[in-house]
């Protein structure tokens, strides 16, 4: 089967958060403006120049069988967790093939991950030092490799269209549900479960990323330190869990009578082409991505009517955001809720695409903008309507809403839902 003109709707979404252990959970916390930001327990945290973290709020050990766990990194943990919510929210009972609603030679994963198996990599590196080469798990390398999740979720549930890895920093979870779009669109796929996975928060990666000023340093104010667009902002505070949706071409859904929560209108992609990790501060690149968004969909700038910013609370990054959208849609921006919801969930890198991706649906189909905390002195530059204090209602009507991503690099991911 082969088309360029397939519409792609969501059927199924699943999460595991700092904010919850599911879609659902995480949700009603982003509604209610709750941080998942805690201090950091562990005993390496105590000489760091960051204390603080969005930590997982289950456990990934509560739900996933032990003999299983041990050969997933965290990452890969995460990814399945919400991959099978998200499977299951679709409508699917069972393995693609063994209950006739998918063909698995037509169904896809695409799993993103920023940094990958990390925490197995430094972890196995410190046993070969202190216990030996025979002491060296030989689940190592699968767990550590990137696409372990993506390979992980294909596995369990049987995915044979292809199973794919984009690695593009904090724009990695956004350029899989993109590249899931495509493979519906051109006809790959009828099913894709898309989205981002990351779990970074070990001791190597937050003094790499305190040394070079990224994050923010706010450890007596866990809960108040990440805030985008306050002039008191001094940089992300890192998070960890995955966001998972399942993308099907419309007409597969409607005959298997499938419920749809919107439209996947599609994506808008460019690069920076000016720093390894800061943005181009006019906002141009993303002002690009934002237009190919546009030049290659049918999508309206009068219908967008939220928008969930990539803003992690970095000096630079927030603002230019908001200079593009400005430079693209105008006097538009001015009737787009605009949500930056790593206030409460942290920065989950590649993973961070996935749970905006997630909570972009949920606000579609709930009708409702989650507030962004924490922003108590907005930057004078901030020329936007940021939801503020409290949740707001979205209008009636056939509308749209924005998830932005960026990433390291110079990569921007724009993506569309509308409601159906």
């Amino acid at each position: 089967m082969s088309s360029t003109n397939r519409t792609v709707v969501v059927t199924g979404i699943g999460a595991t958060t700092p904010l919850g252990g599911d879609a659902a959970s995480t949700w009603e916390a982003l509604l209610a403006g709750t941080s998942g930001v805690r201090r950091l327990e562990q005993d390496w945290a105590a000489e760091l120049p960051v204390r603080i973290a969005a930590q997982i709020a289950v456990e990934p050990g509560e739900i996933i069988p032990r003999p299983q766990a041990r050969k997933l990194d965290r990452s890969a943990q995460f990814a399945l967790i919400a991959a099978q919510e998200a499977w299951k929210d679709a409508g699917f009972t069972a393995r693609a093939g063994e209950d006739g609603s998918v063909n698995p030679d037509r169904l896809g994963a695409v799993i993103a991950s920023g940094i990958g198996g990390v925490t197995t990599l430094l972890d196995q590196y410190d046993v070969l030092r202190e216990k030996g080469v025979r002491r060296v798990s030989p689940h190592t390398v699968p767990m550590l490799m990137p696409n372990s999740p993506a390979a992980n979720v294909g596995i369990e549930l049987g995915a044979r269209a292809g199973v794919h890895t984009p690695v593009s920093a904090c724009a990695s979870g956004a350029e899989a549900i993109g590249y899931a779009i495509e493979m519906i669109r051109t006809g790959r796929a009828d099913v894709v479960v898309a989205g981002g996975t990351e779990a970074a928060i070990h001791p190597l990666p937050i003094a790499a990323f305190g040394n070079m000023m990224a994050m923010s340093k706010n450890n007596d104010d866990p809960q108040g330190a990440s805030r985008p667009y306050d002039t008191g902002r001094d940089g992300f505070v890192l998070g960890e869990g995955a966001g998972v949706i399942v993308l099907e071409s419309e007409e597969h859904a409607k005959a298997r009578g499938a419920r749809i929560y919107v439209e996947a209108v599609g994506q808008g992609i460019s690069a920076d082409g000016h720093h390894i990790t800061q943005p181009e501060p006019s906002g141009n690149g993303i002002a690009h991505a934002l237009q190919n968004l546009l030049d290659n969909t049918d999508l309206k700038p009068a219908e967008i009517v939220h928008v969930n910013a990539h803003a992690t609370s970095t000096p630079q990054g927030d603002i230019a955001e908001i200079r593009a959208l400005r430079k693209v849609f105008g006097d538009d921006v001015d009737h787009m809720a605009i949500s930056a919801t790593k206030s409460m969930t942290g920065h989950l890198l590649g993973g961070a695409g996935g749970i905006e991706t997630v909570a972009s649906v949920l606000a579609l189909v709930r009708r409702t903008a989650p507030p962004t905390i924490n922003l108590d002195d907005p930057d004078p530059e901030l020329a936007a309507d940021v939801v503020r204090g409290e949740a707001r209602q979205l209008p009636e009507g056939r509308v749209a809403v924005l998830n932005d991503s960026f990433g390291f690099g110079g990569h921007n991911v724009v993506l569309a839902f509308r409601t159906v």
